[in-house]
C-alpha cells in the first residue's frame, strides 16, 4: 500500500491539476510538477495560481528525477496531444511499485496519423492506431496499477471550494482504495469502478456533446432542446464506447452522465465555451487559437468520427457536430436535420 507519509505527486500545473492537488493537499503533501522553471518559482514564492492560493503543503517542481523517487502515487494530468511526450520523459523513472491514476479526458493518435489530417479524404482511422491514456502510460513506462480519475470535475468550481465528486476507475482494488484515501475530503467525494476504459470513454466522449450544448446556448434556444441533446447524446456515447469494449453502466454513473450534465450546461466548461463561441461567429481556428487551455473535445470529435464510421454506428449528433466544427456546415440546417431525424425508440442500450 502506498504510503500516507510520502508526497503524492500531480503532473501538470493547468487548472486541473492545480484543482487536484488542492484537494490532495488536504490529506498528504503535494509535489506539483511544471516543465516551466519560471512557473514553478512563482508557484512557490507565491503561492498563488490561476487565481486562487494553493494550500500550504503544495510544492511545485521541475524535477522529473525528484517527483519519480519521492512519489509512490502520481495523478497526470497535461492536454491529450501532449501526453505521450510527457510519459516519455517520466517512463525512464517509473517503476511497478508506481501507481498512476491519470485525469486526463481525450486520445492518443500513433504515427501516421495525426489529428490535423484526418479530415482529409480517404483517410480510416482503425482502433489499433487510437490510444486511451492508460494504455499510453503502459507503453511508455513500466508501471503496472493505473487508473483514471473521472467525473463532474469543473476545475474552477473545485478551486473554488464547492463540493464536488469523481470516480476513480482501475482494474485494480489497490488503486481505487488508494485513490479513494487520496482524495476524499469533506467537499470532495470518489466513487470506485473495476470499468477502467468506460470511465476514460466517457470522459472523453462528453466533451464533443458539451460543443454540441454552447452552441445551442449561443443561438438562444432553451433548455429543452439542450436537454434533448443530451439525452439523445448519451445514447451515441453509450453505442460507441460499446462498440469499442465498455460497459453501459460506466456512462450511466458519475463518469457519465454525471461528468456529461455538468459539462454541457456549464459556462466554466471549455468545450461549453467552445460552442457557444462557435455559435456566436467565431471559427474553429479562431478559437482554439485563443484558449489558454485546449478545449479536449474539438480534438476528440474527429477521432470519435472516424471511430463511428469504422463501426458503422448510426451517431447523427456527432456527424452533424463535425460538419459544423470542421466543416463550416450551417448551424441551423444541422438542427434541422437532427429534429427530422427518423429516432424509432428512446432508449435502447439497457
Amino acid at each position: 500500500m502506498d504510503s500516507d507519509t510520502r508526497p503524492v505527486g500531480v503532473i501538470g500545473a493547468g487548472s486541473f491539476g492545480a484543482a487536484i492537488a488542492n484537494v490532495l493537499a488536504q490529506n498528504r503533501d503535494v509535489l506539483l510538477y511544471s516543465r516551466k522553471e519560471e512557473k514553478v518559482r512563482l508557484i512557490n514564492e507565491n503561492r498563488q495560481h490561476l487565481g486562487v492560493t494553493l494550500l500550504p503543503r503544495v510544492c511545485a517542481t521541475n524535477d522529473v528525477e525528484e517527483m519519480t523517487a519521492r512519489c509512490t502515487l502520481l495523478f497526470p494530468i497535461v492536454p491529450s496531444a501532449s501526453f505521450r511526450q510527457m510519459m516519455r520523459s517520466f517512463g525512464p523513472y517509473l517503476r511497478p511499485h508506481h501507481i498512476v491514476i491519470h485525469g486526463t479526458k481525450g486520445f492518443d493518435l500513433l504515427p501516421p496519423f495525426r489529428e490535423e489530417e484526418l479530415d482529409a479524404p480517404g483517410v480510416v482511422l482503425s482502433r489499433a492506431y487510437v490510444r486511451t491514456m492508460s494504455e499510453v502510460i503502459l507503453e511508455e513506462s513500466s508501471a503496472v496499477r493505473i487508473g483514471c480519475i473521472a467525473g463532474p470535475n469543473l476545475a474552477r468550481e473545485i478551486l473554488d471550494g464547492k463540493p464536488s465528486a469523481a470516480v476513480v476507475a482501475s482494474r485494480f482494488r489497490e488503486v481505487i482504495q488508494i485513490g479513494q484515501a487520496a482524495l476524499n475530503g469533506q467537499k470532495f467525494r470518489v466513487f470506485g469502478s473495476y470499468d477502467l476504459l468506460g470511465a476514460e470513454l466517457a470522459g472523453a466522449f462528453k466533451n464533443i456533446i458539451a460543443i454540441g450544448a454552447g452552441i445551442l446556448d449561443g443561438l438562444g434556444l432553451g433548455r429543452n432542446i439542450q436537454g434533448l441533446l443530451i439525452s439523445r447524446g448519451l445514447v451515441e456515447m453509450v453505442n460507441l464506447g460499446k462498440a469499442l469494449g465498455a460497459s453501459n453502466q460506466a456512462f450511466i454513473g458519475v463518469a457519465g452522465i454525471g461528468d456529461l450534465v455538468t459539462t454541457a450546461t456549464s459556462p466554466d466548461s471549455r468545450n461549453y465555451q467552445f460552442g457557444l463561441r462557435l455559435a456566436r461567429g467565431e471559427t474553429a481556428e479562431q478559437i482554439r487559437s485563443t484558449l489558454t487551455e485546449p478545449a479536449e473535445g474539438v480534438r476528440t470529435l474527429r477521432v470519435a468520427r472516424q471511430l463511428v464510421r469504422q463501426y458503422r454506428l448510426h451517431s447523427p449528433i456527432l456527424e452533424m457536430l463535425h460538419t459544423v466544427v470542421f466543416e463550416q456546415y450551417p448551424i441551423e440546417r444541422a438542427i434541422e436535420y437532427l429534429m427530422s431525424y427518423p429516432y424509432f425508440v428512446d432508449v435502447d442500450f439497457l
